[in-house]
């Protein structure tokens, strides 16, 4: 994934996401729509059903939304995070763009806007979004097709929670870890425990390729939150990780129910020891030595 995400957006009419049951055991999804999450994929007018494990909570349909005026060039930036929540958001509206290349992301929030400027870094449930149009109650981010394949954010609806950080500025504390808003995968809770007032959870990787950096008493970013790995399961390919009362009130882990996903980035420290000692560099300076 990029370092940081963002589309350059024309003013125009498109379709919008509207809700539909949970329960559906199929997502019905347009050509046009598809063709931004398929790759290489013939662009084609025709409606097709495609067969998901885990439905969409939400249908993508044919539906007009306002013009609105958007800023007239990209902005890459690169940023980092610390994996502590300063607020959680509400889902506005999550559509195509007027020309039909890509998502735009919609979120009411206070805190984050604060001194936001248009090209900002914001990291929605540890996706790090750029701004590209904000209001006094909230801001619009874009989307690009690999980002909804690669996250759980294409699970998002109106109404749903998210946690939000901006990125930390250089005199800032680092409370957390060192998160860089680049989502490696996404995982699914499969259980929920109750121990007095702190709460288990133990999540699946969908990617077991993830677990070689997941290490017990090591950090991980689950939806964007900085968490301490307590247990890894090899064999289950899962890790738990434990919230005291507190941060299950600030973030949105504790909201959600087993069979959910999650957006996980591991540590990145363990991804470049890995290179390091890949690259023979270490064999190297030993026989220098």
């Amino acid at each position: 994934m990029a370092p940081c995400l963002s589309l350059t957006t024309t003013p125009a009419n498109g379709p919008r996401i509207t809700p539909t049951s949970r329960t559906q055991s199929q997502s019905t999804i347009t050509r046009p729509i598809l063709n931004l999450l398929l790759p290489n994929s013939k662009k084609s007018n025709l409606k097709f059903t495609s067969s998901i494990s885990n439905p969409n909570p939400f249908r993508l349909s044919a539906a007009k939304f306002p013009q609105s005026n958007k800023p007239s060039s990209t902005t890459t930036t690169r940023s980092l995070f610390t994996g502590i929540v300063e607020e959680m958001g509400e889902i506005k509206r999550l559509g195509t763009t007027g020309n039909g290349a890509g998502f735009e992301l919609e979120i009411r929030a206070k805190t984050v806007i604060q001194g936001v400027h248009l090209g900002d870094s914001i990291a929605v449930n540890g996706t790090c979004l750029t701004v590209t149009e904000f209001t006094g109650e909230g801001f619009t981010a874009g989307l690009a097709p690999e980002t909804l394949r690669k996250t759980s954010l294409m699970e998002l609806g109106p109404g749903s929670r998210v946690n939000l950080e901006r990125a930390v500025q250089p005199a800032g504390r680092m409370g957390g870890h060192f998160v860089q808003g680049h989502v490696d995968g996404t995982g699914e809770i499969v259980s929920r425990v109750e121990e007095g007032d702190s709460l288990w959870v133990k999540v699946r990787v969908e990617d077991e390729e993830l677990l070689r950096y997941i290490v017990p008493k090591g950090f991980i970013a689950v939806d964007g939150t900085s968490l301490t790995v307590v247990d890894v399961m090899e064999e289950e390919g899962c890790f738990n990780f434990m919230m005291v009362a507190y941060t299950q009130q600030e973030v949105v882990v504790p909201m959600k129910s087993v069979g959910e996903k999650v957006n996980l980035e591991v540590d990145i420290l363990g991804k470049y020891v890995e290179r390091l000692l890949g690259s023979g560099f270490v064999e190297s300076m030993v026989k220098s030595s």
